[in-house]
């Protein structure tokens, strides 16, 4: 094992926001090795200490190296940090599965529900891999990754069944403007990541057809409300949806530039197909792929999520733009709570 204060990260992948929570890890003292799946992109960080694929312009920390290679990240790491697009979890981890050693703890940074099976990140990861839910945890907050790497001040949830395992990745990327709060509840830090991605496209839309500000506070404030809906029915505790991994993470997705999820749904507001809308953001959108298996759940626990609903219309071509916001801005009026 290694010789940093809390061990050894493997993250896959090296994408925008593994980048990130891999400069984090490093920062707070763990030795961290990126799985890249170009060789270009780990040979620039391990000579140029630059990831030039998504932040060309910034340092990454010295201690911080690259592989294109699987079983050499996985190779005596303590912890192995999944950070990949929700759909495509279960057929990587399948290859990779065999090179985790039995003492590693899996930590989950995806936003996003499997289509067909209408399962949780981690419920996929204890599948897979076979390992027990107390090694597994998520990590999720308002975490714009390129304010994280540009060191400005941020915090986010990370939720285990066992709060010892939490502890251990609490200290693991602890920084002084990285601040991680533990806690059990992974089925509501779950669903309050993937959720707030499809309001966030709500709120982009009504952005790109010029609705104003008031619109988009009442869809983060309703959105909350049929994320929590969703969230307690499914197990979890009401007051996650209402902290970081809820409330925290929706304001951020739902109102920064930098959300690609509002940035998707302001080009769709604008009166981009979704063929445009991809190829404009250029990145993973979850939203856009989870919205179906968010409305699956909602229907199998008999939960009324309309803001999903109307998402997941105009995604599908079922609506047409302004017909969405119309529905986004008209529902029957009734007692608030």
């Amino acid at each position: 094992m290694s010789q940093h204060r809390f061990g050894r990260a493997a993250v896959f992948s090296a994408g925008s926001w593994g980048t990130a929570v891999a400069k984090v890890m490093a920062d707070a003292g763990t030795d961290v090795v990126v799985h890249a799946r170009r060789s270009e992109i780990a040979d620039a960080i391990n000579t140029r200490h630059r990831n030039p694929g998504y932040f060309p312009d910034i340092d990454l920390p010295a201690s911080l190296t690259a592989t294109t290679e699987p079983a050499a990240a996985l190779h005596g790491a303590d912890f192995l940090v999944l950070s990949i697009p929700a759909q495509s979890l279960r057929a990587s981890l399948a290859v990779w599965a065999p090179h985790i050693a039995p003492g590693t703890v899996i930590v989950s940074l995806m936003k996003g529900i499997e289509l067909g099976s209408g399962e949780r990140a981690s419920q996929v990861i204890t599948e897979v891999t076979g390992v027990r839910a107390d090694r597994v945890a998520v990590l999720s907050g308002p975490n714009l990754a390129r304010e994280i790497m540009n060191g400005l001040p941020a915090a986010a949830t990370v939720a285990c069944p066992d709060e010892h395992t939490a502890r251990r990745i609490q200290q693991a990327c602890h920084t002084p403007y990285f601040r991680p709060y533990t806690s059990s509840d992974v089925i509501g830090c779950e669903l309050g990541g993937a959720v707030k991605n499809v309001i966030a496209l709500a709120v982009g839309i009504a952005s790109g057809m010029g609705m104003g500000d008031n619109a988009a506070a009442m869809l983060i404030t309703r959105g909350l409300a049929e994320t929590t809906r969703l969230a307690v029915a499914m197990g979890a505790h009401p007051a996650t949806l209402s902290g970081l991994a809820g409330l925290g993470d929706l304001v951020a997705t739902c109102t920064s530039p930098l959300s690609r999820n509002r940035t998707f749904g302001t080009h769709l507001g604008q009166g981009l197909s979704v063929e445009e809308a991809t190829a404009a953001t250029r990145q993973t959108t979850e939203g856009v792929k989870s919205a179906d298996a968010i409305l699956a759940l909602a229907h199998a626990h008999n939960v009324e999520m309309p803001i999903t609903e109307v998402i997941s219309a105009l995604l599908h071509e079922k609506v047409t733009l302004d017909e969405a916001g119309a529905a986004l801005m008209q529902r029957p009026p009734k007692p608030e709570h």
